[in-house]
């Protein structure tokens, strides 16, 4: 078969915070993507505020660079996915992996592999791909290059790599330097006999299959993702692996139902560094960029309308979490950070609040995020929302409330499915570093938790690493307690691991609910008096309502409080009256942080200004009635 020798399709897919966004940067510094005048930031590609502000790339993109070698041949295009590093965004790494021909497996040199490390790598052997391994932060002061190199071979073998698959290249680099080289550089240096990234430039269009095509067969591209423009409308990213896709064509859009359309191409761009820029024609291989099918989908084929011939649909893993989105039900709602005065009105006028407005953005999620499911529930305001994991459906609803809409949130539940009668749950394969003097309270923690460890290994460093297999229920609310337990210096990840059978009731939160009784402003002479009954989450001023959380017990039932009594003041004045209690600082939690707090009984009210924890029942008396009548039965 014939192949285009002028285009390489890579894909650099590593666990989180690993540094593939930065040698990312470097290539493209390198390669002469950008003019000496520019000025460039740092990571990029992590172009999303939210990406930014979190350190995590959350969106797979592409890049290109044209590569010049050295022998003077003529200049090569090599498309560059960046993949997302964290295991709730696994539908962005198929979606990346479906548009390459080969990987570049990226791991910290201190770190080793971790269970995102096994995620993408399963995923890519899966798929027949070749691999490169690179080593990054090869001059970190604790790097082990040979022991993470031994480890990546273990994994492989762990994961039934053929023979083919395990004779891998390696390169080692230091992203953040831009130097790469074919040579193991000593523990803790930046490699020596190398300037740039020359030597990783040579291994990728060495290693990394061109891409081969059939000269006769009709066209066929595959829509991998979808992008927006103001002016275009909704834009598809395709790779074409057969025949050549021009602009002002017609071409057969095959739909996921099966149907077939004939629709014209009225734009196509190719990628140039981080911009798209007009082109005539894409020929096999190319990443490409359509504009004019409004309704297109992920996964569907733009093909020959002579001879439609569909390509395979993208196939992600199924959601293991869920979690309800409604509108919000609480007294404040509309009402700004505040509710009072005229900033607070003019601040809520496109304040989104109504079922119809949250059922239009949850639908258009759908549209580019395969790894998302929407299900209608017996409340016509509330969906059940299914992701891979809490974060992402914490980024989801942080973008939502970013955007002006104000929701609540129910507590993250698991997604079980049954298998020969018995109900089976979603299991995580938790890895965790930790300094040696904390390992009983995490094996403590995870105890709690009915999670069983699988190994242990011991660097001799004075960290331990610990592999967990544990409900991926108990680590809802977990990360917030091993940070407390490890004084903030652990390190966990974990990974989706399959289903097994119900494991039973789990303890998780041993602390109830501080919850306030009354509506009103919080007043600091109430909570110099309600500090020493637990830890409280509201700053004096604050606006309550009545089944509000303002803080959490020091006891393990809930404690309806007053938070807004004020000092009894009288005429007479004497030197001892007033007391100057120092208020203790109140404990504030991010969203993640209060979704992890609610119990099955709690919800959370989420608004552009405020993160707040409710009970779902409000009234007092009412959620007292529902507890005796459930203890009574």
């Amino acid at each position: 078969m014939p192949t285009r020798h002028d285009i390489r399709n890579v894909a650099i897919v590593a666990h989180v915070d690993h540094g593939k966004t930065t040698i990312v940067d470097a290539m493209l510094k390198q390669a002469g993507a950008f003019a000496a005048h520019q000025q460039l930031d740092d990571r990029m590609m992590d172009s999303n505020d939210l990406e930014r502000e979190k350190g995590i790339t959350i969106l797979a993109k592409n890049t290109a660079v044209k590569y010049h070698p050295k022998d003077g041949g003529a200049p090569i295009t090599i498309n560059i996915i960046d993949t997302p590093g964290h295991a709730d965004f696994g539908g962005e790494v198929e979606r990346g992996l479906s548009m390459v021909d080969a990987v570049v497996l990226l791991v910290d040199a201190s770190e080793g592999p971790l269970p995102q490390t096994r995620f993408v790598l399963r995923k890519a052997l899966q798929q027949r791909k070749p691999v490169i391994l690179c080593i990054n932060k090869t001059d970190r002061p604790d790097s082990r290059i040979d022991e993470v190199v031994n480890e990546t071979y273990d994994l492989f073998l762990d994961l039934d790599a053929d023979e083919d698959q395990i004779e891998f290249p390696i390169v080692y680099a230091c992203g953040r330097d831009g130097v790469a080289s074919l040579t193991k550089p000593e523990d803790g240096t930046v490699p020596q006999d190398s300037e740039n990234l020359e030597p990783f430039f040579s291994t990728i269009l060495e290693h990394v299959p061109a891409p081969a095509y059939d000269e006769e067969a009709p066209l066929q591209a595959h829509v991998t993702n979808l992008d927006a423009d103001n002016f275009l409308g909704r834009i598809a990213l395709l790779r074409v692996e057969q025949g050549e896709l021009r602009k002002g064509q017609t071409v057969a859009w095959i739909k996921r139902d099966g149907s077939v359309s004939n629709v014209r191409i009225t734009e196509l761009m190719m990628t140039e560094a981080l911009t798209r820029k007009p082109a005539e024609v894409a020929g096999p291989g190319d990443i490409c960029a359509v504009a004019g099918i409004p309704d297109i989908m992920i996964g569907e084929t733009l093909a020959d309308p002579e001879n439609p011939i569909a390509l395979p649909l993208i196939t992600v893993d199924q959601p293991a979490i869920s979690m309800t989105i409604g509108t919000n039900t609480s007294p404040l709602v509309g009402r700004g950070g505040t509710g009072k005065g005229a900033e607070a009105k003019s601040a809520v006028k496109d304040r989104k609040v109504t079922a119809r407005q949250v059922k239009d953005r949850l639908d258009r999620e759908l549209i580019g995020n395969v790894s998302l499911r929407v299900l209608e529930t017996e409340r016509p305001d509330a969906w059940e929302v299914q992701g891979r994991g809490e974060l992402a459906l914490a980024i989801l609803v942080e973008q939502m409330r970013r955007e002006g809409f104000e929701l609540t949130i129910g507590k993250p539940q698991v997604v079980t499915k049954e298998v020969d009668g018995k109900v089976h749950e979603p299991v995580e394969r938790l890895t965790v570093d930790v300094p040696e003097e904390h390992m009983g309270a995490v094996t403590q923690l995870m105890g709690v938790r009915k999670g069983r460890m699988d190994n242990m290994s011991n660097h001799g460093s004075g960290w331990v690493r610990m592999e967990f297999v544990v409900p991926s229920r108990g680590l809802i609310g977990f990360r917030t307690e091993f940070l407390t337990n490890t004084r903030g210096t652990g390190i966990a990840h974990s990974i989706h691991e399959g289903h097994e059978p119900w494991f039973g009731q789990l303890q998780t939160r041993n602390n109830g609910s501080l919850v306030a009784d009354r509506a009103g402003a919080v007043t600091a002479f109430a909570m110099t008096n309600l500090q020493e009954r637990g830890v409280l989450f509201t700053d004096p001023g604050t606006e309550v309502y009545e089944g509000m959380i303002v803080g959490e017990n020091s006891r393990s039932d809930d404690m309806d409080v007053n938070i807004t009594k004020e000092k009894k003041l009288t005429n007479m004045r004497s030197s001892s009256a007033d007391s100057f209690e120092a208020i203790v600082p109140p404990r504030k939690l991010s969203l993640e942080q209060s979704l992890e707090f609610c119990r099955d009984d709690e919800c959370v009210e989420v608004t552009p200004e405020a993160v707040r924890i409710r009970k779902v029942v409000l009234d007092q008396k009412e959620r007292s009635r529902s507890a005796s009548r459930a203890k009574n039965a």
